[in-house]
């Protein structure tokens, strides 16, 4: 089944545009979990089966699981997914972009070792860098495109012919790079009127909005200016804010609460605008 399918009847199935971004900074770990022989991914499991039922999608990113020598413990966090989550998608979120014989490389890595439903990419380099991402036709290929963070426009609002950066990449990917109906934009929530001209863009294309929660990203006004017709459209990416919720004993719990809540708020927006 294609990943846009997928991603669909989690849509529906879950009731939820949640995406819940897994990002354990070993510095952050509960106390208690430091007597694991694995403890981020004791971390992550706690995190994904108090989470579960509230969310559309996992999302975790690469560099925190690389960075203390854990790829282990992600390709066991995806595994716990999948045996006991299987219809929920999961992003590795890992920005590549590369030469074409490497970015083949990073697809089989992403897709084949740690069995990504979808990943993020950078368009950077071109076409041929993503071929290799766009060629795996059931899988989704997330291309970045308006980022959450404030440098965002040191690069994103270059313009060229009259148009800026970000906009000539939502056109190509719309118009170009989706043959296979397996794309997907990034857009941060921080940055609500590109959001909509993006989706003025793009159409009914699905988008990542990062940037809820931690960095300041309204809810309200990622639904009015991102939601397609049927309110949906849309994976409304938080992470630290529901990952460190709590940091005792409870922090799962808190974690549950912490998306329970956005998860609400997203519906009730939802709600509001007729969806």
């Amino acid at each position: 089944m294609k990943f846009i399918h997928r991603l669909e009847q989690a849509w529906a199935a879950q009731r939820s545009l949640l995406c819940v971004g897994l990002d354990p900074d070993p510095a952050r770990l509960p106390g208690q979990l430091s007597s694991f022989a694995h403890p981020i991914f004791e971390f992550g499991r706690a995190i994904v089966d108090a989470t579960a039922d509230l969310v559309c999608a996992f999302k975790p990113q690469i560099a925190y699981y690389a960075a203390a020598r854990a790829e282990d413990q992600l390709e066991m966090t995806i595994s716990h997914i999948r045996r006991h989550y299987p219809a929920i998608p999961v992003i590795l979120d890992a920005k590549r972009g590369d030469v074409g014989s490497t970015a083949e490389m990073y697809a089989r890595e992403a897709f084949e070792r740690y069995q990504a439903d979808a990943v993020t990419v950078n368009p950077y380099l071109g076409f041929d860098s993503l071929q290799p991402f766009l060629d795996h036709e059931n899988k989704g290929v997330i291309v970045l495109c308006r980022t959450s963070n404030p440098g965002a426009r040191d690069v994103q609002d270059i313009a060229s012919d009259g148009r800026k950066l970000y906009q000539l990449i939502a056109e190509k990917a719309a118009r170009d790079w989706n043959a296979n109906d397996n794309v997907l934009l990034v857009v941060g929530a921080t940055y609500p009127q590109e959001l909509r001209e993006i989706r003025a863009i793009v159409g009914d294309m699905p988008i990542l909005v990062p940037g809820v929660g931690a960095q300041g990203g309204d809810v309200a006004a990622v639904l009015a200016n991102g939601a397609t017709a049927d309110g949906t459209g849309l994976l409304i990416s938080s992470s630290r804010a529901v990952l460190y919720a709590g940091s005792g004993a409870d922090y799962a719990q808190a974690a549950r609460a912490a998306a329970l809540k956005l998860r609400d708020e997203i519906n009730l927006c939802r709600k509001f605008q007729g969806a």
